[in-house]
């Protein structure tokens, strides 16, 4: 096997080395890069890691949300709402914190999935709106995110008109067929929580399968 690809088959990830100088060294390239660099990285989908050049710790997560930051701050290019921050904050410290990543990167993946699909509407300029197919998959996010909430705490309030919003649109929206109830859990004496977390992801994930399944149908 090669050394620089994985036992998948897949090329290993770029390391990148971070020296006290604050500058980024890509030793596949062996040459200095920016944020910038890796930021475009990101966008070819280029995999890579980022180390501590003296301590070889890896401070991949820190960098990215570096790039983030710097991204947030170009002139109209924000992506990440004041209302979402706010609600993202909140959670740190929460007895929720450990299952707010999991579900992000959910919706993340059935979003990226979609995203050709969207980019059609978008360019389609007749027979419906644009945004529609944006903003249907916002509310289905949004209606996923309320029933894992209700999962994990059936006290927890959900976000203030988040479900009872509707899209600004000239037309009524199609109708959306109702989500399947979970299957109640099994009665259990003494279990993991951890496992029991593990089982209502996996039962999410396939509740965003069947809304894929029908918005494809």
């Amino acid at each position: 096997m090669a050394a620089n690809q994985t036992d998948a088959g897949k090329p290993a990830p770029v390391v990148i080395k971070k020296y006290a100088n604050r500058r980024l060294y890509n030793t596949s390239t062996s040459m200095y890069v920016t944020l910038e660099h890796l930021s475009q990285m990101v966008k070819d989908k280029t995999d890579f890691l980022v180390y501590d050049a003296r301590t070889s710790e890896d401070i991949t997560r820190s960098v990215l949300t570096q790039i983030l930051f710097e991204e947030e701050g170009k002139g109209g290019q924000s992506l990440l709402p004041v209302a979402f921050l706010r609600q993202l904050i909140s959670f740190y410290g929460d007895n929720l914190q450990s299952v707010v990543p999991q579900y992000l990167e959910m919706s993340m993946q059935t979003f990226s999935r979609n995203q050709d699909q969207m980019r059609q509407s978008m360019q389609n300029a007749f027979g419906f709106s644009p945004f529609g197919g944006l903003e249907e998959t916002t509310r289905q996010n949004m209606q996923v995110f309320q029933n894992a909430m209700r999962l994990f705490n059936p006290l927890l309030a959900v976000v203030p008109g988040a479900a009872t919003a509707a899209p600004a649109k000239s037309e009524p929206a199609a109708p959306v067929a109702p989500m399947a109830p979970p299957p109640p859990a099994p009665a259990t004496t003494g279990g993991n929580p951890i496992e029991e977390l593990r089982r209502k992801l996996e039962e999410l994930q396939g509740q965003l399968s069947q809304l894929a399944i029908k918005r494809d149908a």
